[in-house]
């Protein structure tokens, strides 16, 4: 900055800046420089160089100028900073060269108290418009615009300049002289005729691109060559400069063609479009003739569809786009009349879905900006570029080096952030950093009034009246081809005035513009009457077809596609509903524009989580999240989804919860840009239970083979990982929710954590996956990413070791990002450490990049215009001690956004609450293959059928959340299988043999001298076939848990009554119980039904009753371990008050989820 800091900035040869003058109320202190130079370096603010007039805010210099930065003072004696105006102690104020000032505080805030003079070049309604926007900054104290029009001639803080724009020494010297901190150049041919560079060079702040890079809009030749050399695409085109050739050309061509006169006297460009190829060889030769237009012609292809403009910001790196905005160049109504430079435009473009608009940000705007830039030619400013959507793609028609007119009169007045603070971000080169918001719930429409004559010869002088009554209707009137005559408003060019209206939706805004337009009057006035409306029909009937990115291009997808209709097929037993039919579709795979495609495919199924679902009866986020995660799938390997199907199995059709799960996954697929061909139905009563069910999805991807990802995982020590936020759990991270909701106080229905009663616990824990494909497929495809996973099914730790090779490690910080708040109610209500949040959990993570450094945040920022990322951790040398990927503050980051008010005391600070201890258990096996027929009645041993459930209990103890660790496996025989079963998951096992003892108390006396040197606390029965003696039962009373093969109560003798098939039941099932001397229905803990099939054999439903006590044994060793249930004193089951109910059930006679708690009896065991 010129003269921000005193002397010992820069040196004794700049001067020191002015104090402003103090009230007279307030003691004058001298400044602290050495403070106030803290308060600077802490804010990154610095000095430019001296030999510049550059009086910007040194907040939005560019890092490379923090290299000059010097301490302003080395004398810290005087600590107090300057009163301010209005005589509060604590801030330093500081005046510039250019009279803006700023004050700094103690707490280092910087307060801009005057600002800059501005600069725009030009006389249209684009330059009105930005004179406009500017004056709205606080940073701007006036606005000069040269010439002007009678819009901006003394309006407030704006005021026109006679300065002699065309000519760049009188301008850099009109800069000089009125202290002009910032100029924008409006007028594409100053842009080519070099102001720019002109202007920096000579110190003067300019924004808009050098005048190579505004080539890019001038000269057609150069741009079709440059486009071609970078496969972006374009329509087929061809130069001359001799018109034979010409038309020699256009006559062997198959498709119509438009000659473009490539260059003219002040870099216009005439365009003539040819209804056959003979009106276009006519208009070649007379191109060629008229030399004054220029010496070459290019013929090109002359493309059907709809057109928009795609507009952006660009450092030269970064791109921040801006909203589409559609533009009338026609003259007349229907698009008849000749071509015009506008004739209206709104903004935003409703009828192109979202997907596409960030697919050519991506493919077409990122892509043109990088390669510009590889060419070494930086474009830095605004670039716009008109498209056609074409059957075919989307094809670049050509671009404008600054905003188009009538497209910006649509497009600031959506823009939320500071339009100079915008401006100074694009120049520093720190866009990045300062991505522009838009306004997202609003519609603007412009209306252009042209003159008698327009595009010809205009009449001019005549008188415009109703200006003000358009103003009173809150329109914003910008000028173009007005002048001011006698203290009146008349035309002077063709294009007169804009009118624009910003309202909430396209209807309401055009109907605001119309009114506006009917209010303003002069003589010969034309202006279209049907603007916005192809946006009114396309909401109405939206475009067939969807529309797909390359690498390249941003090609049109081809496909007829139609929601599955009602089928006529009906259910498999009389009296069943009327089932969905399936669907089958055609992709035009050729027609979608791949030239040699691989196909990708991925299928994904819910499980857990749609049994959650289920009981908690919520279906709407299932279908987003079923498409998320087939389609997230894809993106590793670069392809983007083509098309989607899903399939859905359930007892009982519910034809409310089918249709809302098939909404979401329309829905969906519309986002991700891909076809839903359709939801196959399966209704299955005899099969399985009302409540079961079952949903996968299948996706299909493509790639073109020479962009298929060579291995996403390049990851070299020294890059960094992106993370991308998702709030859902997914996969295996449901195992330790089931065992959380088990023991858990709260219910489905109780208020999520962290909420106001807004959200249930139900339907946080069902929050769907995000959907990554339209932020990720740019990015993935640009080469700036080495490695690649989406982490959502899978723990932090196992997710993101995916993308690592193994000659490296990660350290991840968990503080860097935000952390929902399911996962730390998870993490306290479940018990869990650390390690097995994140080994089981992505903790607030849906996928992980890793890139370079030095792009790191250009690709953050890429991917911020759509999703919410972070920069979560680095890259390291491999770690030969400990794990392979390290997680830092994982604790704090768990305890910071933990819930106090449902978790704990809320007068407590929030501290780390120290693990409840797991529950030793021992399970005492016999070894599989013996009969159930041994079992006699009075003896209390396991009557489960054959096999153990051992494994079951490993699995389910070893998840996270568990309260019970097996610690011990004993066997009354050697070599059974269940025992090394037990070795290889590292339990201790011991084979103590009944038959070396001579009575049963001696054989009980020794296992219970075992379990005491094991210190165990419960004894499981898993298969073990061995007589209990009373006082073994006595002294391990109610720490006993057995599993029997039936759901009716235990007869007094303690055997369990096992029903055959044929033996009329349509239900049978398993019960987990306390062992007791006297065993009897009182002590029950949980029961699974299972359904007798007609068809199914005994040996059929034993196997299916034993899958019931794999389920079971471990949902009911969990509500035992945690305390949950316990024997009461009187040999009935005791439920604690607030884990009787989790309110997860279905219908009366469902089946029990193995995922929920049971409901306990009415009175203890019935």
């Amino acid at each position: 900055m010129a003269g921000v800091a005193p002397a010992e900035l820069w040196g004794p040869s700049r001067p020191s800046p002015a104090l402003l003058p103090q009230p007279q109320n307030s003691a004058r202190v001298s400044p602290a420089p050495s403070l106030l130079g803290e308060a600077l370096r802490a804010l990154g603010r610095t000095g430019s160089d001296p030999s510049g007039s550059d009086p910007r805010p040194a907040a939005l210099l560019p890092e490379g100028d923090r290299e000059k930065q010097m301490p302003i003072c080395q004398d810290a004696r005087d600590q107090e900073l300057l009163a301010s105006e209005a005589g509060t102690e604590g801030k330093a104020l500081i005046l510039l060269e250019d009279s803006s000032a700023f004050c700094v505080d103690k707490q280092q805030s910087v307060t801009w108290l005057m600002a800059q003079r501005v600069l725009v070049i030009g006389g249209g309604g684009r330059e009105h418009a930005l004179a406009w926007k500017l004056a709205q900054s606080p940073h701007v104290k006036h606005v000069f615009v040269a010439p002007g029009n009678a819009g901006t001639a003394d309006n407030g803080k704006i005021s026109n300049s006679a300065v002699l724009v065309s000519n760049h020494t009188i301008v850099t010297q009109f800069c000089k002289d009125h202290n002009i901190g910032l100029v924008l150049v409006g007028e594409e041919a100053l842009l080519v005729a070099g102001i720019v560079d002109d202007l920096r060079a000579a110190g003067v702040r300019c924004f808009g691109p050098s005048a190579k890079a505004a080539r890019l809009a001038s000269n057609t030749s150069l741009t079709k060559a440059f486009l071609d050399r970078h496969g972006i695409p374009t329509a087929r085109w061809k130069a001359f400069s001799n018109a034979q050739e010409a038309c020699r050309f256009i006559t062997s061509t198959d498709f119509p063609a438009r000659v473009v006169r490539a260059r003219g006297p002040a870099a216009r460009k005439e365009v003539t479009i040819t209804a056959s190829k003979e009106e276009a060889c006519r208009a070649a030769q007379e191109i060629m003739q008229d030399r004054m237009f220029g010496e070459m012609v290019v013929i090109e292809e002359l493309l059907q569809g709809e057109e928009l403009s795609c507009s952006c910001f660009t450092d030269g790196v970064t791109i921040a786009p801006m909203p589409p905005a559609q533009a009338h160049k026609r003259l007349l109504d229907g698009d008849q009349g000749p071509n015009t430079g506008g004739m209206g435009a709104y903004c935003p473009v409703p009828q192109v879905p979202e997907v596409l608009l960030e697919q050519i940000r991506g493919a077409i705007l990122q892509h043109v900006v990088d390669s510009m830039r590889q060419e070494g030619t930086a474009y830095v400013g605004v670039l716009q570029t008109s498209l056609m959507l074409t059957k075919e793609g989307v094809k670049i028609l050509n671009f404008k080096c600054q905003f188009g007119d009538p497209q910006c009169q649509v497009i600031l007045p959506l823009l939320k952030n500071d339009f100079y603070e915008v401006i100074q971000a694009t120049i520093d080169g720190k866009l990045c950093s300062f991505m522009p918001a838009w306004s997202e719930s609003s519609t603007a429409v412009c209306m252009v009034m042209a003159s008698a004559g327009y595009p010809g010869d205009c009449d001019r002088g005549m008188e415009v009246t109703g200006l003000l009554q358009a103003k009173a209707l809150g329109l914003q009137v910008f000028h173009g081809g007005t002048a001011l005559r006698d203290g009146r408003v008349v035309t002077s060019g063709g294009r007169v005035l804009s009118i624009t209206a910003v309202r909430e939706d396209l209807l309401e805004a055009l109907a605001e513009a119309n009114r506006g337009v009917a209010t303003i009057h002069f003589q010969g006035a034309t202006y279209r009457r049907d603007v916005g409306q192809r946006g009114l029909r396309l909401l109405r009937q939206p475009l067939a077809l969807m529309y797909k990115e390359r690498r390249v291009e941003a090609a049109a997808r081809d496909v007829l596609c139609h929601l599955p209709q009602a089928s006529v097929v009906s259910g498999t037993r009389s009296g069943s509903r009327p089932e969905l039919g399936g669907f089958a579709g055609f992709f035009d795979l050729k027609t979608s524009g791949y030239e040699d495609p691989i196909l990708v495919c991925q299928t994904k199924g819910l499980g857990a989580k749609l049994q959650m679902a289920q009981a908690c009866r919520r279906h709407t986020t299932l279908g987003q999240d079923l498409v998320a995660l087939c389609v997230n799938a894809l993106l590793p390997h670069g392809a983007e989804p083509l098309f989607f199907l899903s399939y859905f199995a359930c007892g009982k059709l519910d034809a409310e919860v089918t249709e809302t799960i098939q909404e979401g996954m329309a829905e969906a697929c519309r986002s991700a840009g891909c076809a839903f061909l359709g939801q196959a139905l399966s209704q299955l009563p005899g099969a399985c239970s009302a409540g079961d069910s079952d949903l996968a999805g299948f996706v299909v991807g493509a790639v073109e083979r020479g962009q298929v990802p060579l291995g996403l995982q390049r990851a070299e020590e020294g890059d960094v990982l992106l993370g991308l936020g998702c709030p859902g759990i997914h996969g295996r991270g449901f195992g330790a929710v089931r065992k959380v909701l088990l023991v858990s106080s709260l219910r489905c229905s109780s208020p999520a954590p962290g909420t106001c009663g807004d959200t249930t616990l139900g339907e946080a824990l069902l929050s769907p996956g995000r959907l990554y494909s339209p932020a990720l497929l740019p990015v993935l495809r640009s080469g700036h990413v080495k490695a690649f996973a989406p982490i959502a099914e899978e723990g932090l730790l196992g997710g993101i070791s995916r993308v690592l090779p193994e000659h490296v490690s990660a350290v991840l910080d968990a503080l860097s990002w935000k952390i929902p708040e399911i996962f730390c109610w998870l993490y306290k209500e479940g018990n869990l450490s650390a390690e097995e949040m994140a080994q089981t959990f992505p903790c607030g993570l849906g996928a992980v990049l890793v890139v370079q450094q030095d792009l790191a945040q250009h690709v953050l920022g890429a991917i911020r215009r759509r999703e919410e990322a972070w920069l979560i951790g680095k890259v390291v040398a491999p770690c030969h001690t400990g794990s392979h990927i390290q997680v830092e503050n994982l604790v704090e980051a768990l305890q910071q956004s933990s819930p106090q008010g449902l978790l704990g005391d809320p007068t407590m600070e929030p501290r780390h609450q120290p693990r409840r201890r797991k529950v030793k258990v021992a399970v005492l096996v016999s070894g599989t293959g013996e009969s159930t027929d041994l079992l006699k009645p009075g003896l209390h041993f396991d009557q489960s059928t054959g096999g153990t459930t051992l494994p079951a209990l490993i699995a389910y103890t070893r998840e996270p959340g568990s309260c019970a660790q097996v610690v011990l496996v004993i066997s009354n025989k050697s070599g059974v299988e269940e025992l090394r079963n037990a070795a290889r998951a590292g339990i201790p096992t011991r084979v103590i043999d009944h038959k070396l003892y001579g009575s049963r108390s001696e054989f009980d006396s020794t296992i219970d001298r075992v379990l005491g040197e094991f210190a165990v606390e419960l004894v499981c029965l898993s298969g073990f076939m061995r007589v209990l003696s009373s006082p073994f039962l006595r002294k391990w009373k109610g720490k006993i848990l057995n599993a029997s093969p039936s759901l009716f109560p235990l007869i007094k003798d303690g055997n369990a009554p096992q029903e055959p098939p044929q033996s009329g039941f349509k239900v049978t099932g398993c019960t987990v119980h306390f062992v007791l001397e006297d065993s009897g229905p009182r002590a029950v803990i949980h029961r699974e039904p299972i359904p007798v099939r007609a068809e199914d054999t005994e040996q059929a439903l034993a196997e299916r009753v034993k899958e019931a006590e794999c389920r079971a044994f471990p949902v009911a060793l969990q509500l035992v371990a945690s305390g949950a249930v316990s024997l009461g004193a009187d040999g009935r089951t005791s439920w604690k008050q607030e884990s009787q109910s989790l309110g997860l059930h279905g219908e009366k006679g469902d089946c029990t989820s193995s995922l929920v708690a049971p409901e306990p009896p009415e009175h203890g065991g019935e």
